[in-house]
């Protein structure tokens, strides 16, 4: 407990000037896989009603999906395990028991980028709360760190989206590893093949009228996927073709892409008259100027393989979208 106080302590000095100003340490690079969270707290603690409240918000299942996966990987140590290597983990989550409760936010404490959250309180129920009062933050900005760690990978390597640009108006940061499996002036098919199967991103516009025409946004978003997939996206036996798996309606929320409005669906997808499915990520882009939306959707295709990662690439790649 005193190791893991100091730590606190140091951490609140890091970070506790508030004065705007860079840090003027000199820190190491971060290091990780996308959506490992180092958890800093005391075994006692982490096998306890505060660890399962850290579990339950923080490996919440990912919506969307169709086998049940975390929104990020756990690994828990006690403080005197936080040490070298281990500071380096690009997000962490410092737990304690201390003289008051409180919360606070670090940046590039010991790596960059980096983003950590301390969390202190008189005993477990206080921690509890804070954790509870505090989770739905906790995950945006650890989802934010890493995806922007996401976007900075596919930048290494982008495939020219010239063409796209052009015809559709549309600029997107995709790697060299995908390729053009389909292009129209007004539509495009994107792929990458992988080993356990395929990941696909379209892109193509619609009328504002067919998202808006009724205040069924879901179901308009459906029947437009489903068009669009009829039209455009076969299976693999004759007259089957890509739908919206109709057993459930997809997750619906508000979202921004290049700072414009945006739709935001997260469901199933399965191929009608065949035996395939998979997640996927819609975003309904608002062009108010061009009085259109701007659809930009990624979808997988992995059979019995875990496909969170694969998900996190396709909404860093579809958010990286400039709508000119």
């Amino acid at each position: 407990m005193k190791n893991l106080s100091a730590l606190f302590s140091i951490l609140f000095l890091i970070t506790g000037c508030g004065d705007g100003k860079e840090d003027p340490v000199v820190v190491s690079n971060s290091s990780g896989k996308i959506n490992n969270l180092t958890v800093v707290m005391d075994n006692e603690m982490w096998t306890g009603e505060v660890g399962e409240a850290v579990r339950s918000h923080l490996a919440a299942p990912v919506d969307g999906l169709p086998q049940e996966e975390p929104l990020f990987s756990l690994s828990q140590m006690p403080p005197e395990a936080f040490a070298g290597f281990a500071r380096k983990n690009r997000i962490f989550l410092l737990v304690q028991k201390g003289d008051e409760p409180q919360i606070k936010w670090t940046e590039n404490a010991y790596a960059r980028p980096q983003k950590g959250v301390l969390i202190q309180g008189e005993n477990n129920e206080q921690i509890e709360d804070l954790i509870e009062e505090n989770a739905e933050e906790i995950i945006s900005r650890f989802k934010r760190t890493e995806l922007v760690e996401q976007q900075r990978r596919i930048k290494k390597s982008l495939k020219n989206d010239e063409e796209l640009e052009k015809n559709l108006g549309v600029s997107l940061n995709f790697p060299t590893a995908y390729r053009y499996a389909k292009q129209t002036d007004d539509f495009y098919w994107i792929r990458k093949d992988i080993p356990t199967g395929s990941m696909e991103i379209l892109v193509y516009e619609v009328p504002r009228n067919v998202i808006e025409k009724d205040t069924n946004i879901v179901g308009n978003i459906i029947a437009m996927r489903d068009s669009i997939g009829k039209t455009h996206i076969p299976g693999r036996l004759d007259g089957s073709y890509m739908i919206t798996e109709e057993a459930y309606a997809p997750y619906l929320f508000e979202s921004q892409i290049d700072k414009k409005f945006a739709w935001e669906s997260k469901g199933i997808w399965e191929v009608k008259g065949d035996f395939m499915g998979g997640p996927f990520i819609n975003y309904a882009v608002l062009d108010e100027e061009n009085d259109r939306y701007v659809i930009l959707e990624g979808f997988a295709f992995s059979p019995s393989a875990r496909k969170r990662e694969n998900m996190m690439e396709l909404e860093a790649i579809l958010k990286s979208a400039k709508i000119k």
